[in-house]
């Protein structure tokens, strides 16, 4: 199950069945939990921590240090990734900046090729990744959000639960739940119902959320009297909940233009 051939510190801790393959770099400060699968010149570096059943191919580079003018050299730095997780050919994921931070992935996620993960980024569960994809440091993608190949995400930007961001949109602010994005500049194309409908999302509940967008996309309010008028006209749902809290804690805006027709 571990090949002769691979560098494994004496001091990182393997779980059982874990599988690493020839020319495999695994450094001192490194938790790899059980049915992990590390494919060969894959690096995993100081200060990882990484769940169950993973499949990390080859040349991935697990724990980078942040390409961040304010990480000291030579502090640790620090990874954190859940359970079954898909970590695809040449993905770079960076580790958080300062000691007591961390970049995280969660659960169930598949990270394409070439994907970078800048430092402190958070992806939560069940997120695809795009081939090409990078995301800036101190971003969030939430859970079940799809970022298509070559997406830019800029620094601190959130993407919201079930969004979908087409191929080549670079990202500049937040991006709501259940919205489909794209084109240059980044404009709403409406609601990702598609997928809504693969996790079992009524057709009573995509009305109310496609309501609640176009009152803030075509009504011609502002955001925040948008804010106000959508609990007066759209009935209340855990739906609606998450998109009234996501937008009042967008510190930076979210993502207002509309695809031009």
């Amino acid at each position: 199950m571990i090949s002769p051939l691979a560098y494994i510190h004496p001091e990182a801790k393997l779980g059982a069945n874990v599988e690493v393959a020839p020319f495999a770099y695994i450094e001192k400060d490194v938790v790899i939990g059980d049915n992990c699968i590390i494919e060969p010149h894959a690096s995993i570096l100081n200060g990882t921590t990484i769940g169950s059943g993973n499949h990390i191919y080859h040349n991935a580079v697990i724990g980078a240090k942040p390409q961040d003018f304010h990480y000291v050299e030579g502090e640790p730095t620090h990874v954190v990734i859940g359970n079954d997780n898909q970590i695809r050919e040449n993905v770079v994921i960076a580790g958080g900046t300062k000691p007591e931070t961390a970049t995280i992935i969660g659960d169930g996620n598949f990270i394409m090729d070439r994907v970078h993960i800048c430092h402190d980024v958070t992806i939560n569960n069940k997120c695809v990744i795009g081939i090409g994809s990078c995301i800036a440091g101190e971003s969030e993608i939430h859970d079940c959000a799809i970022l298509s190949n070559g997406v830019v995400i800029q620094a601190h930007v959130r993407v919201g639960l079930f969004s979908l961001i087409q191929s080549g949109c670079r990202v500049s602010k937040d991006v709501p739940p259940y919205i489909i994005l794209g084109g240059n500049p980044a404009a709403y194309h409406g609601v990702n119902s598609v997928v809504l409908r693969h996790f079992h999302t009524t057709d009573r509940i995509l009305r109310h959320i496609a309501n609640t967008f176009r009152i803030i996309y075509t009504g011609n309010f502002s955001l925040e009297d948008a804010v106000i008028k959508i609990p007066e006209q759209i009935p209340m749902s855990a739906e609606i909940e998450n998109i009234l809290t996501f937008i009042s804690q967008a510190k930076q805006g979210i993502v207002r233009h509309i695809e031009e027709k």
